[in-house]
Protein backbone atom coordinates (compact mmCIF):
# COMPACT_ATOMS: atom_id res chain seq x y z
CA UNK A 1 0.00 0.00 0.00
CA UNK A 2 2.66 2.48 1.04
CA UNK A 3 4.87 1.94 -1.99
CA UNK A 4 2.02 2.58 -4.42
CA UNK A 5 1.06 5.74 -2.54
CA UNK A 6 4.66 6.97 -2.53
CA UNK A 7 4.98 6.39 -6.27
CA UNK A 8 1.89 8.50 -6.92
CA UNK A 9 3.26 11.30 -4.75
CA UNK A 10 6.41 11.22 -6.87
CA UNK A 11 4.36 11.24 -10.08
CA UNK A 12 2.51 14.31 -8.79
CA UNK A 13 5.81 16.17 -8.44
CA UNK A 14 6.26 16.04 -4.67
CA UNK A 15 9.68 15.64 -3.08
CA UNK A 16 9.42 12.32 -1.27
CA UNK A 17 11.56 10.69 1.41
CA UNK A 18 10.70 7.08 2.21
CA UNK A 19 11.33 4.84 5.18
CA UNK A 20 10.38 1.22 5.70
CA UNK A 21 11.33 -1.12 8.53
CA UNK A 22 12.36 -3.59 5.78
CA UNK A 23 14.91 -1.52 3.85
CA UNK A 24 14.84 -3.70 0.73
CA UNK A 25 11.23 -2.70 0.07
CA UNK A 26 12.16 0.92 -0.68
CA UNK A 27 14.90 0.34 -3.24
CA UNK A 28 12.51 0.55 -6.20
CA UNK A 29 11.26 3.90 -4.89
CA UNK A 30 14.83 5.16 -4.71
CA UNK A 31 15.14 4.35 -8.41
CA UNK A 32 11.98 6.40 -9.04
CA UNK A 33 13.45 9.50 -7.39
CA UNK A 34 12.71 9.13 -3.68
CA UNK A 35 15.29 9.74 -0.99
CA UNK A 36 15.69 6.76 1.34
CA UNK A 37 15.77 7.52 5.07
CA UNK A 38 17.40 5.30 7.66
CA UNK A 39 14.85 6.06 10.41
CA UNK A 40 11.49 7.77 10.93
CA UNK A 41 13.39 10.72 12.38
CA UNK A 42 15.51 11.01 9.26
CA UNK A 43 12.36 10.95 7.11
CA UNK A 44 10.83 13.77 9.17
CA UNK A 45 13.73 16.21 9.04
CA UNK A 46 12.84 19.33 7.04
CA UNK A 47 9.56 17.71 5.97
CA UNK A 48 6.31 19.64 5.78
CA UNK A 49 4.29 16.46 6.19
CA UNK A 50 4.87 12.82 7.00
CA UNK A 51 2.47 10.12 5.79
CA UNK A 52 2.27 6.79 7.60
CA UNK A 53 0.76 3.58 6.20
CA UNK A 54 1.29 0.73 8.64
CA UNK A 55 -0.40 -2.56 9.50
CA UNK A 56 -1.79 -1.98 12.99
CA UNK A 57 -1.82 0.09 16.17
CA UNK A 58 1.38 -1.44 17.51
CA UNK A 59 3.34 -0.58 14.38
CA UNK A 60 2.05 3.00 14.41
CA UNK A 61 2.92 3.41 18.09
CA UNK A 62 6.49 2.19 17.46
CA UNK A 63 7.07 4.51 14.53
CA UNK A 64 5.47 7.57 16.14
CA UNK A 65 6.39 7.27 19.83
CA UNK A 66 9.53 5.13 19.69
CA UNK A 67 13.15 6.22 19.76
CA UNK A 68 13.90 8.35 16.67
CA UNK A 69 10.15 8.41 16.09
CA UNK A 70 7.91 10.89 14.31
CA UNK A 71 6.58 12.70 17.39
CA UNK A 72 10.03 13.74 18.59
CA UNK A 73 11.35 14.57 15.11
CA UNK A 74 8.61 16.25 13.08
CA UNK A 75 9.23 20.03 12.89
CA UNK A 76 6.84 22.40 14.60
CA UNK A 77 3.86 23.06 12.30
CA UNK A 78 4.65 19.86 10.39
CA UNK A 79 1.70 17.54 9.83
CA UNK A 80 1.39 13.83 10.47
CA UNK A 81 -1.08 12.26 8.03
CA UNK A 82 -2.03 8.80 9.30
CA UNK A 83 -3.47 6.57 6.57
CA UNK A 84 -3.38 3.40 8.66
CA UNK A 85 -6.51 1.63 9.88
CA UNK A 86 -6.16 2.09 13.64
CA UNK A 87 -8.33 2.21 16.72
CA UNK A 88 -10.17 5.26 18.00
CA UNK A 89 -8.12 5.44 21.22
CA UNK A 90 -4.82 5.58 19.33
CA UNK A 91 -6.13 8.19 16.90
CA UNK A 92 -7.12 10.39 19.85
CA UNK A 93 -3.72 9.85 21.47
CA UNK A 94 -1.93 10.82 18.25
CA UNK A 95 -3.97 14.01 17.90
CA UNK A 96 -3.28 15.01 21.51
CA UNK A 97 0.45 14.32 21.35
CA UNK A 98 0.98 16.20 18.11
CA UNK A 99 -1.04 19.15 19.41
CA UNK A 100 1.10 19.19 22.57
CA UNK A 101 4.20 19.45 20.41
CA UNK A 102 2.82 22.16 18.13
CA UNK A 103 2.44 19.73 15.23
CA UNK A 104 -0.59 19.04 13.06
CA UNK A 105 -2.44 15.74 12.76
CA UNK A 106 -4.89 14.46 10.15
CA UNK A 107 -6.45 10.99 10.09
CA UNK A 108 -6.78 9.91 6.46
CA UNK A 109 -7.48 6.14 6.22
CA UNK A 110 -8.06 4.77 2.74
CA UNK A 111 -10.30 2.23 1.05
CA UNK A 112 -8.62 0.06 -1.56
CA UNK A 113 -6.21 -2.80 -2.09
CA UNK A 114 -2.53 -2.59 -3.19
CA UNK A 115 -3.46 -2.50 -6.88
CA UNK A 116 -5.74 0.48 -6.18
CA UNK A 117 -2.90 2.24 -4.36
CA UNK A 118 -0.64 1.68 -7.36
CA UNK A 119 -3.21 2.94 -9.89
CA UNK A 120 -4.31 5.98 -7.79
CA UNK A 121 -7.78 4.54 -7.24
CA UNK A 122 -7.97 4.77 -3.47
CA UNK A 123 -10.86 6.43 -1.68
CA UNK A 124 -9.51 8.70 1.06
CA UNK A 125 -11.48 9.70 4.16
CA UNK A 126 -9.75 12.60 5.94
CA UNK A 127 -10.67 14.34 9.17
CA UNK A 128 -9.13 17.14 11.18
CA UNK A 129 -9.27 20.89 11.40
CA UNK A 130 -10.17 22.75 8.22
CA UNK A 131 -6.71 24.35 8.12
CA UNK A 132 -4.89 21.03 8.41
CA UNK A 133 -7.06 19.09 5.96
CA UNK A 134 -6.74 21.85 3.34
CA UNK A 135 -2.96 21.90 3.72
CA UNK A 136 -2.95 18.14 3.12
CA UNK A 137 -5.37 18.14 0.20
CA UNK A 138 -2.64 18.11 -2.54
CA UNK A 139 -1.12 15.00 -0.93
CA UNK A 140 -4.45 13.25 -0.53
CA UNK A 141 -5.54 14.02 -4.08
CA UNK A 142 -2.22 12.65 -5.36
CA UNK A 143 -2.83 9.20 -3.84
CA UNK A 144 -6.53 8.63 -4.54
CA UNK A 145 -9.31 9.09 -7.05
CA UNK A 146 -11.58 10.83 -4.54
CA UNK A 147 -11.10 12.45 -1.15
CA UNK A 148 -13.89 12.82 1.41
CA UNK A 149 -13.05 15.52 3.96
CA UNK A 150 -14.72 15.63 7.38
CA UNK A 151 -14.03 18.91 9.17
CA UNK A 152 -14.24 17.10 12.47
CA UNK A 153 -12.17 15.32 15.09
CA UNK A 154 -9.50 13.20 13.36
CA UNK A 155 -10.63 9.97 15.05
CA UNK A 156 -14.00 10.22 13.31
CA UNK A 157 -12.32 9.33 9.99
CA UNK A 158 -11.11 6.13 11.64
CA UNK A 159 -14.68 5.42 12.78
CA UNK A 160 -15.83 5.74 9.15
CA UNK A 161 -13.03 3.44 7.96
CA UNK A 162 -13.74 0.73 10.52
CA UNK A 163 -17.46 0.82 9.76
CA UNK A 164 -16.72 0.66 6.02
CA UNK A 165 -14.54 -2.40 6.52
CA UNK A 166 -17.45 -4.09 8.29
CA UNK A 167 -19.57 -3.42 5.18
CA UNK A 168 -16.91 -5.08 3.01
CA UNK A 169 -16.54 -8.01 5.41
CA UNK A 170 -20.32 -8.49 5.39
CA UNK A 171 -20.34 -8.58 1.58
CA UNK A 172 -17.55 -11.17 1.59
CA UNK A 173 -19.45 -13.31 4.10
CA UNK A 174 -22.66 -13.20 2.06
CA UNK A 175 -20.77 -14.18 -1.08
CA UNK A 176 -19.32 -17.15 0.80
CA UNK A 177 -22.73 -18.34 1.99
CA UNK A 178 -24.38 -17.80 -1.40
CA UNK A 179 -21.62 -19.58 -3.35
CA UNK A 180 -21.63 -22.54 -0.95
CA UNK A 181 -25.40 -22.94 -1.26
CA UNK A 182 -25.39 -22.49 -5.04
CA UNK A 183 -22.66 -25.09 -5.50
CA UNK A 184 -24.87 -27.61 -3.69
CA UNK A 185 -27.71 -26.58 -6.00
CA UNK A 186 -25.51 -27.19 -9.04
CA UNK A 187 -25.19 -23.50 -10.01
CA UNK A 188 -21.73 -22.21 -10.93
CA UNK A 189 -20.62 -19.23 -8.78
CA UNK A 190 -19.47 -17.31 -11.87
CA UNK A 191 -23.02 -17.26 -13.22
CA UNK A 192 -24.34 -15.84 -9.94
CA UNK A 193 -21.47 -13.34 -9.83
CA UNK A 194 -22.35 -12.02 -13.28
CA UNK A 195 -25.91 -11.36 -12.14
CA UNK A 196 -24.82 -9.68 -8.88
CA UNK A 197 -22.25 -7.51 -10.66
CA UNK A 198 -25.00 -6.22 -12.95
CA UNK A 199 -27.42 -5.79 -10.04
CA UNK A 200 -25.10 -3.77 -7.81
CA UNK A 201 -22.88 -2.19 -10.47
CA UNK A 202 -19.96 -2.11 -8.05
CA UNK A 203 -16.30 -2.94 -8.78
CA UNK A 204 -16.08 -4.04 -5.15
CA UNK A 205 -18.69 -6.75 -5.73
CA UNK A 206 -17.14 -7.78 -9.02
CA UNK A 207 -13.56 -7.94 -7.72
CA UNK A 208 -14.20 -9.67 -4.40
CA UNK A 209 -16.78 -11.95 -5.99
CA UNK A 210 -14.22 -13.08 -8.55
CA UNK A 211 -11.59 -13.76 -5.88
CA UNK A 212 -14.05 -15.89 -3.92
CA UNK A 213 -15.49 -17.71 -6.94
CA UNK A 214 -11.99 -18.56 -8.21
CA UNK A 215 -10.57 -19.03 -4.69
CA UNK A 216 -7.65 -16.71 -5.39
CA UNK A 217 -6.71 -16.11 -1.78
CA UNK A 218 -2.92 -15.95 -2.12
CA UNK A 219 -0.96 -13.75 -2.22
CA UNK A 220 -3.11 -11.67 0.09
CA UNK A 221 -4.08 -8.17 -0.92
CA UNK A 222 -5.34 -7.69 2.64
CA UNK A 223 -4.51 -10.38 5.18
CA UNK A 224 -7.37 -12.01 7.06
CA UNK A 225 -5.67 -11.37 10.42
CA UNK A 226 -5.82 -7.64 9.67
CA UNK A 227 -9.51 -7.92 8.87
CA UNK A 228 -10.07 -9.53 12.26
CA UNK A 229 -8.06 -6.71 13.86
CA UNK A 230 -10.32 -4.12 12.22
CA UNK A 231 -13.56 -5.80 13.30
CA UNK A 232 -12.22 -6.05 16.86
CA UNK A 233 -11.39 -2.32 16.80
CA UNK A 234 -14.90 -1.53 15.58
CA UNK A 235 -16.45 -3.63 18.35
CA UNK A 236 -14.28 -1.80 20.90
CA UNK A 237 -15.68 1.49 19.60
CA UNK A 238 -19.21 0.11 19.75
CA UNK A 239 -18.75 -1.13 23.32
CA UNK A 240 -17.47 2.29 24.41
CA UNK A 241 -20.63 3.96 23.11
CA UNK A 242 -23.04 1.14 24.09
CA UNK A 243 -23.99 0.56 20.44
CA UNK A 244 -25.05 -3.05 19.75
CA UNK A 245 -23.51 -4.60 16.62
CA UNK A 246 -24.78 -8.19 16.36
CA UNK A 247 -23.71 -8.59 12.71
CA UNK A 248 -20.19 -7.42 13.51
CA UNK A 249 -19.99 -10.11 16.20
CA UNK A 250 -21.08 -12.76 13.68
CA UNK A 251 -18.42 -11.60 11.22
CA UNK A 252 -15.82 -11.69 13.99
CA UNK A 253 -16.76 -15.29 14.79
CA UNK A 254 -16.33 -16.28 11.14
CA UNK A 255 -12.94 -14.59 10.98
CA UNK A 256 -11.90 -16.41 14.15
CA UNK A 257 -13.00 -19.72 12.62
CA UNK A 258 -10.86 -18.96 9.56
CA UNK A 259 -7.88 -18.07 11.78
CA UNK A 260 -8.26 -21.41 13.56
CA UNK A 261 -7.93 -23.10 10.16
CA UNK A 262 -4.61 -21.34 9.49
CA UNK A 263 -5.92 -18.67 7.10
CA UNK A 264 -4.47 -15.64 8.89
CA UNK A 265 -2.05 -14.74 6.10
CA UNK A 266 -4.50 -15.49 3.29
CA UNK A 267 -6.60 -12.72 1.79
CA UNK A 268 -9.53 -11.87 4.03
CA UNK A 269 -11.89 -12.93 1.26
CA UNK A 270 -10.85 -16.48 2.22
CA UNK A 271 -13.29 -16.21 5.15
CA UNK A 272 -15.72 -17.52 2.54
CA UNK A 273 -14.09 -20.93 3.07
CA UNK A 274 -15.82 -21.06 6.47
CA UNK A 275 -19.23 -21.26 4.76
CA UNK A 276 -17.89 -23.87 2.36
CA UNK A 277 -16.72 -26.07 5.20
CA UNK A 278 -20.00 -25.72 7.07
CA UNK A 279 -22.01 -26.60 3.98
CA UNK A 280 -19.85 -29.64 3.24
CA UNK A 281 -18.51 -28.29 -0.07
CA UNK A 282 -15.01 -27.85 1.39
CA UNK A 283 -13.09 -30.18 3.64
CA UNK A 284 -11.50 -28.85 6.86
CA UNK A 285 -7.74 -28.41 6.89
CA UNK A 286 -5.67 -31.29 8.22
Amino acid sequence: MGSGMARNLLRAGHQVTVYNRSARKVQALAGAGARVADSPADACRMSEAVVTMLADDRAVEQVVFGENGIASSLPSQGIHVSCSTIGIALAKRLAAEHARRGQGYVSAPVFGRPEAAESKNLLVVAAGSEQMTERCRPLLEAIGRRTFVLVAEPWQANAVKLSGNLMIASMIATFGESFATLRKAGVEPQAFLEVMSALFGSPMYANYGRLIAEEQFEPAGFALRLGLKDVNLLLEMADASAAPMPLANLIRDQLLAAMEQGQGEMDWSSVSKVSGRRSGTKKPRG
